[in-house]
């Protein structure tokens, strides 16, 4: 078929080339500002007075490296403590007289219950070690309101945790250092928390913030974390009170924060000791500061020193450092008492939540609640308003009305447009789906997400403007003595810059802070619109001269459109290999539909401001045309490449299943596997051949006929293991195992059963956990009649109901000891208590270690071994 072009078909593609040019420049800008390109790491002789990366690299290096896997239950946990407590005696030897320094190792225990993934758990522990360093003059007090740093050293399974969480501690032992070496006496203390139980949702934190002497003194906290291997290390969190935000905005060297990730961190699948500290237990105003990029590697064993971003831990020390400063010197940093005294007086810190964001990390913008109702609300009273300054004024109330009446459309046509920029990719990617043989193909290539879904979402953008090319005004352009092409381009663009005064009026009164996205877009339109405006009195409407005068004064709004934009599409891209495998038909579909509609909302919030003028030249059926081709041929590429490599893998759990009758016998064992993507075992198995050879998988295997492990089966990860949909149970055998280890965790009474006067009775049971090695934690799920138990201070979680059985009170138990856990149950009546115990031992048996091993180096594994054995009392 042959494409016949006239000139404005020509001038079309001629914009088309041009903005695509602009586009790319933005991005190529944006990549090395995200991945911090820009920053340069300083050696390890840089000057002592200084923050250096090779230092802190130095510290990951042996975390990661020399001592390896730093799990409850392993040694190298133990052996992570001993190295942070004797750098920071080496730091407290080489102090200062000015310096008072405190080291302190602290054996923590408790029991609480929390909600965490939306699930009810109740948490016990003991034995769990936090390292504590007080760096202070030597006139403070104990009570001398303090900043508190947090980050753990304990590791998640199966991970050498380099990123998460080897890259906090690093970063925390050279600020420590850095404190003293370059003779910074804080005029606040500071407070360095080395935390070694995160990873068991939390624990070293809550110990913290339940026993320590220090606790009450704390002020501010800052909790820094990894959710990846570098890149922005942004402020994800920040609160109860304003302060810490406003503190961040004016100290930061390169500022990394939106307030806009307040409200989408409650909706993501994790948590962090944040939490404990300024939510759950203490209150205290803070920061939660998170590397967000090299999400790949992020619980996987392939978290190692060479994954790490270079100039990343750099940026981060710059920061910290100056946070520090900035929080010990602030006027608001209040201790416990002072905070509870404020409060009682009615005389408050605490505000609500402010308004901030960084741009391009050169500088950050922060204002106060309070002001962002006036600012945010100024756009949709220019909206109202225009019309009666345009019209009224001369033409009377109706001519108001039918100018307003044609805004609307305006405005209509425009969030048409937008939704079509999201609906189209998705259908296109439902409908690449249906002819590929697997899913997520832009896993481990990020561009071709930008390939397949910025075509069909710019068709999405401009078939509104084809389909309505002669704008429906309701106006009289004779009337008001002017052309109808000046009224269209007047109801376009209002249109358009009311849609997003509305979006920012809609976050304002929802009480969420990401109202500053399209506050941005909105105020930005205007000078943009005003340069057309004169610049057609030299040109002409139809000038490209004309256009260019729109465009410019747009860059700075769409440069940020695309740095806040292209890193959210990156992020979940990256994040979309753990978002779990949801139940099929439709689970097959959810990832490529999440990646396809944000690439889509991007893609739209990007270009949108620029449409209702560039939308003249692009909106062509030509255009169209190529855009459509340019989709076709991004989606049959896409089928070429394989969805994960050595750099992005398939995560695969796989649990050797023991069901136990007492201590020394095995009633089964299993082979359990599960995968959290929404590539199923069937694409697993076609793929790893030799795995689907070894668990004797032949061709006419079929998830429909295959033995399924039951939810059950995993309650040793509850509640991760909700991420997980149709596991698969492959029989294996038990021999190994008897043989190295002679005891099997087992539950059994301690003392005889009591009963009080209003017939509930208590009963004393014991757990021992055998003769395993490497025990990471142990879970009771309790069902039955209980009223009452010794753990959380007798508080009894909301009970859980899982696949419509009975309720379940969930415990999760951890910390080594020679002691076997005693606790008590009481039941509020006769019938009986039935407690199932699932215990994860990270010891496998040589025949799991050789089945593991089969795994091709695209797929990532958790492995370990799980007890289960069940009870009744």
């Amino acid at each position: 078929m042959a494409f016949r072009f006239d000139y404005r078909d020509v001038t079309a593609f001629k914009v088309l080339l041009v903005l695509s040019f602009m586009y790319g420049l933005m991005s190529a800008l944006v990549y090395s500002i995200v991945h911090l390109k820009f920053v340069k790491p300083l050696d390890f002789d840089a000057p002592l007075d200084r923050f250096s990366e090779a230092r802190a690299i130095q510290h990951v290096r042996v975390l990661a490296d020399e001592i390896g896997d730093r799990q409850e239950g392993r040694p190298g946990l133990r052996e992570a403590a001993v190295y942070i407590k004797t750098q920071l005696e080496g730091i407290k030897e080489r102090a200062g007289p000015k310096f008072r320094i405190e080291i302190e190792e602290n054996v923590v225990n408790g029991s609480f219950n929390m909600i965490f993934l939306g699930h009810s758990i109740s948490l016990g522990y003991r034995n769990h070690t936090n390292i504590v360093m007080r760096i202070s003059s030597t006139d403070s007090q104990d009570t001398d309101p303090s900043v508190l740093m947090n980050g753990h050293f304990d590791g998640p399974l199966s991970s050498p945790g380099a990123g998460d969480c080897g890259s906090c501690v690093a970063s925390m032992l050279e600020l420590a250092r850095l404190t003293v070496d370059s003779g910074w006496i804080p005029p606040r203390p500071i407070i360095f928390l080395f935390n070694g139980a995160e990873e068991l949702f939390m624990l070293g934190a809550h110990g913290f913030m339940k026993a320590h002497k220090w606790r009450d003194s704390v002020g501010a906290v800052i909790n820094v974390e990894a959710s990846g291997t570098g890149g922005l290390d942004l402020v994800c969190q920040s609160g109860p009170s304003s302060w810490p935000s406003s503190v961040y905005a004016q100290s930061a060297i390169y500022p990394m924060a939106h307030s806009a990730a307040q409200d989408v961190f409650p909706v993501i699948p994790g948590d962090t000791d944040y939490r404990i500290f300024s939510q759950d237990y203490g209150d205290i105003p803070g920061l939660d500061i998170i590397f967000l990029i090299g999400g790949y590697y992020y619980h996987t064993s392939h978290d190692t020193v060479d994954r790490l971003l270079p100039g990343s831990v750099q940026a981060r020390g710059d920061n910290l450092f100056n946070v520090l400063k900035a929080f010990s010197n602030s006027s608001k940093l209040q201790n416990a008492h002072d905070r509870a005294s404020f409060e009682a007086t009615g005389i408050k810190n605490k505000d609500e939540r402010a308004i901030f964001f960084d741009y391009l990390t050169w500088f950050m913008i922060y204002y106060s609640r309070s002001r962002a109702t006036v600012l945010h609300g100024i756009p949709i009273v220019i909206f109202i308003t225009v019309p009666f300054f345009l019209r009224l004024l001369n033409s009377g109330l109706h001519s108001w009305f039918v100018t307003y009446s044609d805004f609307v459309k305006g405005m209509m046509i425009h969030a048409t447009g937008k939704m079509l920029a999201i609906i189209f990719p998705i259908a296109f990617s439902v409908l690449r789906l249906l002819f590929s043989g697997y899913a997520m193909s832009w896993f481990a290539h990020p561009f071709l997400a930008f390939m397949m879904f910025i075509p069909c979402s710019l068709l999405g953008l401009l078939i509104p403007r084809i389909l309505w090319s002669h704008f429906p005004l309701s106006q009289d352009a004779m009337l008001l003595k002017t052309s109808k092409e000046a009224l269209s381009d007047e109801a376009r663009f209002w249109g358009a810059f009311g849609f997003y005064a509305m979006l920012t009026m809609a976050y304002l009164v929802a009480g969420l802070t990401g109202g500053f996205l399209t506050f941005i877009v909105a105020t930005s339109m205007l000078p943009a619109w005003i340069f057309f405006c004169i610049s057609i009195n030299f040109y002409g409407r139809r000038s490209l001269r004309s256009t260019l005068f729109y465009v410019v004064p747009l860059i700075p709004c769409i440069t940020y459109s695309v740095y806040f934009g292209g890193f959210v599409v990156q992020f979940l891209i990256e994040k979309m290999g753990m978002m779990g495998a949801f139940p099929s038909p439709y689970g097959y579909y959810i990832q490529d539909i999440v990646v396809a509609a944000a690439v889509g909302a991007v893609t739209g919030w990007c270009v949108g401001p620029l449409l209702p003028i560039c939308g003249l030249w692009l909106a062509r059926s030509s255009v169209l045309q190529f855009l459509l081709h340019l989709t076709v041929l991004a989606l049959a590429l896409s089928s070429q490449f394989f969805p994960y490599s050595t750099g992005a893998h398939k995560r695969v759990v796989f649990q050797h299943t023991f069901v136990t009758a007492d201590a020394n016998q095995i009633v089964e064992s299993s082979f359990d596997f599960s995968v959290v993507d929404s590539n199923s075992f069937l694409f697993l198995f076609k793929f790893a051949p030799e795995v689907a050879k070894e668990l004797h998988i032949g061709p006419e295997f079929s998830l429909e006929a295959a033995n399924i492990s039951q939810r059950e089966t995993w309650m040793v990860l509850f509640p991760v293991s909700f991420l997980f949909s149709k596991s698969l149970k492959f029989p294996a055998t038990s021999d190994e195992i008897s043989k190295q280890y002679e005891y099997f965790p087992y539950l059994s009474t301690s003392k005889p059963h009591t009963t009080s006067g209003d017939g509930s009775r208590r009963v004393y049971l014991e757990l021992s956990l055998g003769s395993l090695e490497e025990v990471w934690v142990a879970v009771l799920n309790i069902t039955g009649p209980l009223s009452n138990w010794s753990f959380a201070d007798n508080k009894v979680p909301v009970p859980e109901i899982v696949d419509g059985g009975p309720p379940s009170y969930i415990c999760r138990l951890s910390g080594s000891s020679h002691e076997n856990w005693t606790f008590w149950l009481e039941a509020r009546s006769p019938e009986n208590l039935r407690v199932e115990v699932a215990v994860l031992d990270q010891v496998l048996v040589d025949e799991a270690k050789k089945l593991k091993g089969l795994f091709p180096d695209w797929t990532d594994v958790t492995a370990y071994s799980s007890f289960r054995s069940s009870y009744t009392f």
